[in-house]
């Protein structure tokens, strides 16, 4: 089973959050409408800023684990790197 890795965010260089999920559109969607509780939905963050995609779903949980424990400078960088606007992607990924 494939993996996905996502960061979320509320702003440009804003809170984020990152994740790892089998379903990329069905957890987007419930973080965008609130239905997932925790640091994300108490910070309201939800645009869609990353994602990589894994062919296992043990790969992706490996990286998001990494990705934890990486300073912010390396996320920021990380991101601007795939999405140097910080757009939200959800228009890319949701129906």
């Amino acid at each position: 089973m494939s993996g996905f890795v996502y960061i979320l965010a509320d702003t440009r260089r804003g809170r984020t959050h990152i994740g790892v999920t089998s379903d990329l559109q069905r957890l987007v969607y419930e973080h965008r409408e609130g239905l997932v509780p925790g640091y994300a939905k108490k910070n309201t963050i939800k645009r869609l800023v990353y994602l990589g995609e894994h062919g296992e779903i043990t790969d992706a949980i490996q990286r998001e684990t990494s990705l934890k424990r990486w300073y912010r400078a390396w996320k920021e960088a990380l991101i601007a790197q795939a999405n140097p606007e910080w757009r939200d992607l959800w228009d890319e990924i949701g129906d």
